[in-house]
């Protein structure tokens, strides 16, 4: 469907031809117009099936539509991390050329000076604003933010802002504002704690679902299992020999990047760790050269598994095996972006292969394993579940064995003594 049969204002499809954006994604398809007839909506979309854009467009129209109110706040996106609150309003700020719309992200991290630059545009007034909820909270104990006005709350990525502990800040956010109001909710998954929020804050909301979604197959996943000490080896010689240009490392601990990041470096490689001890201005440095390509390899923590946005990533590194399927797709979801070809490596250690094959069994046939380069040495034996049970059934018939004895033997008495038949 193209964006003009959306019956969205001129001006907002003026600002989508600039960006050359002609056709819609099946989630703007769905969600924009029970968006523009003011219903609630709850949408389950992924990261990268332009989520952003299915709620900001509509409400770009409406403001529009309904002209500017100064210093007043009429549209809040809550969020869960600084990278998608900037992402946000850089994306507003393509959407609203050439609109009278005025927007500002507000987030946590920065120095006095950020404060006050934060402060002054929610006193002078903003349309629409992009905040982290700790940091919301923060600016309304304050006393200077009116959301009495507030005609539009979105939740962006609500799963993890309840897994990253928001829900208390959402809730009294959420008391300050006005009952009448339209409430969105998009998530990547819908537990049952996302229901139950939905329940609580939403009137009658129309739902969206495009079910989990696979990983683009434009992707090359390959999967290697390897002992932790062969890890490291394995990566430098994975860049060593590959002609990828642009790279992200994703690990499941701070520790993992500073190893890593110590052990490339050590090849000469243009390589940067970030996690969230680095401070909010090392961070945003960090990524600005990661998107002009100034640096060839990033290494992650899964701070930026959702919400980075950076085209022609060629390689997405796995060093530790995602929590579920859902970040497992959110993480290679940062290469083969808008019909590119990227490649998608993960690497299984034992402990981690039975979590790796309950992600595999999202897919329609096995990933793609690759033997590891001779000069590493055997990877571990692969336990595949049924190769699991297997050796479960076999050491619990061995220990049946050994309590009770073979058939053959007879039993004994509470003394020890083999009891006669007759006993």
């Amino acid at each position: 469907m193209k964006f003009e049969d959306l019956s969205l204002d001129k001006s907002v499809l003026e600002g989508l031809a600039a960006m050359n954006f002609r056709e819609a994604t099946p989630i703007q398809e769905k969600a924009i117009p029970p968006i523009l007839k003011d219903k609630d909506l709850i949408a389950c979309a992924q990261t990268g099936t332009g989520k952003t854009a299915a709620y900001l467009l509509p409400l770009l129209h409406k403001l529009v539509k309904k002209g500017r109110e100064p210093r007043e706040i009429n549209t809040i996106v809550l969020v869960p991390t600084r990278e998608l609150a900037l992402q946000i309003d850089q994306q507003l700020e393509g959407f609203s050329y050439f609109l009278p719309v005025s927007s500002k992200a507000i987030y946590g991290g920065g120095d006095a000076s950020s404060w006050s630059e934060q402060r002054n545009a929610i006193e002078r007034g903003v349309d629409i604003l992009i905040s982290t909820p700790g940091r919301l909270i923060q600016h309304l104990n304050m006393g200077y933010v009116k959301v009495d006005k507030v005609e539009h709350l979105v939740l962006d990525e609500a799963d993890r802002m309840l897994d990253m502990g928001f829900y208390d800040d959402i809730m009294k956010i959420i008391k300050q504002l006005p009952l009448k109001r339209q409430t969105l909710l998009f998530s990547a998954t819908m537990p049952h704690k996302i229901r139950k929020l939905a329940h609580k804050i939403l009137v009658a909301p129309q739902e969206v679902n495009l079910a989990v979604s696979k990983p683009a197959e434009g992707i090359d996943q390959r999967i290697y299992f390897v002992f932790d000490e062969q890890k490291i080896p394995l990566v430098e010689k994975l860049l060593k020999e590959s002609d990828f240009e642009s790279i992200i490392i994703f690990t499941s601990t701070k520790k993992a990047v500073n190893d890593l990041h110590k052990a490339l470096k050590s090849l000469g490689s243009q390589v940067k760790g970030i996690h969230s001890d680095f401070e909010q201005n090392e961070r945003e440095e960090v990524l600005r050269l990661f998107k002009n390509k100034q640096i060839r390899v990033l290494i992650a923590t899964d701070i930026l598994s959702r919400g980075i946005d950076v085209e022609d990533i060629n390689l997405v590194l796995n060093f530790d095996v995602p929590h579920d399927g859902e970040d497992y797709v959110h993480r290679i979801g940062r290469t083969a972006r808008a019909s590119t070809t990227g490649v998608a490596i993960t690497l299984v250690n034992p402990k981690n292969q039975q979590r790796f094959f309950r992600i595999e069994r999202m897919f329609d046939e096995p990933l793609k394993k690759i033997n590891l380069p001779e000069e590493l040495g055997e990877g571990p034996e692969i336990q595949t579940p049924k190769a699991k049970r297997k050796n479960y059934a076999k050491k619990s018939k061995s220990k049946q064995k050994r309590k009770f004895g073979s058939k053959n033997r007879q039993p004994r008495n509470k003394a020890g003594n083999k009891r006669s038949s007759s006993s």
